[in-house]
């Protein structure tokens, strides 16, 4: 049987979309769609489906074939793809694994998407931070993030008896100015580095405003894909009205024999 795909990409996190509106059949094969060598090759899959309570469910799966939590960089490309498929306009609002998002396709073609809300961090003794922006991220702060080997450090934090169950993602920042950051990534699921990570980018800008090494609630974020833009408001103990902002753009589409 034909599948009828798109691929995307958001700052170098790269995606099959796949409108399941319609769709008669399960995807069983996702492990291998998201395989570089032997499939179509992506970090996840999303699938666009109907939602009573909102323009559309986006369905999402890491690179290991394992429905995911939230993805930020997916969530841009999906609002993309369903402008594309017709189901919104400019502004919307759809349903993920973690609630509602409210999103914006701007002036420029990048798309502001609105995260939930953070409730608390844990603050580790060495000063690296936990903290939950639709996915788990485990914050590390050092002085080079280029001369890092992300893939080692990544992979030993991650699976820390701690995280073993739920898996987490494990973000590298270097502070360059108040308001920019440099952020490496090791993400579960893909279980290597990726170019560039969304609810990542949100959770280090927010570790870095919680400890004081930025002093500025509009942030700059560098990836190795690209750049990313993160802003949200403090109340009392609470991180509210975040936002990320970055490009999401059409690469292909084909069809594939599953």
């Amino acid at each position: 049987m034909k599948l009828k795909f798109f691929k995307y990409q958001g700052t170098g996190n790269d995606f099959i979309l796949i409108d399941a509106r319609k769709l008669k059949f399960e995807i069983n094969n996702i492990k291998q769609l998201c395989n570089r060598k032997l499939g179509i090759g992506a970090d996840g899959l999303i699938l666009i489906k109907n939602d009573e309570k909102s323009k559309f469910y986006m369905k999402y799966y890491n690179s290991d074939g394992k429905e995911s939590t939230m993805c930020g960089n997916g969530g841009r490309c999906a609002v993309a793809f369903s402008k594309y498929l017709g189901i919104i306009n400019n502004k919307t609002y759809f349903r993920a694994a973690d609630g509602n998002h409210i999103a914006f396709i701007n002036a420029n073609n990048t798309i502001s998407l609105k995260m939930k809300n953070v409730n608390s961090l844990k603050i580790n003794s060495n000063y690296s931070v936990f903290l939950n922006t639709g996915s788990p991220h485990h914050i590390v702060f050092v002085k080079k993030v280029n001369k890092l080997n992300v893939y080692s450090l990544g992979k030993e934090i991650r699976f820390k008896k701690q995280y073993i169950k739920n898996g987490v993602n494990v973000n590298f920042v270097e502070i360059i100015e108040k308001n920019y950051l440099k952020i490496r990534t090791y993400e579960r699921g893909v279980e290597n580095e990726t170019l560039s990570c969304g609810t990542g980018a949100v959770a280090s800008a927010i570790a870095a405003f919680e400890l004081g090494k930025i002093n500025n609630n509009k942030i700059l974020i560098h990836t190795l894909g690209g750049k990313l833009y993160v802003k949200f408001k403090k109340f009392n103990s609470i991180y509210k009205k975040i936002w990320l902002e970055g490009p999401s753009q059409f690469i292909y589409y084909g069809f594939i024999n599953i």
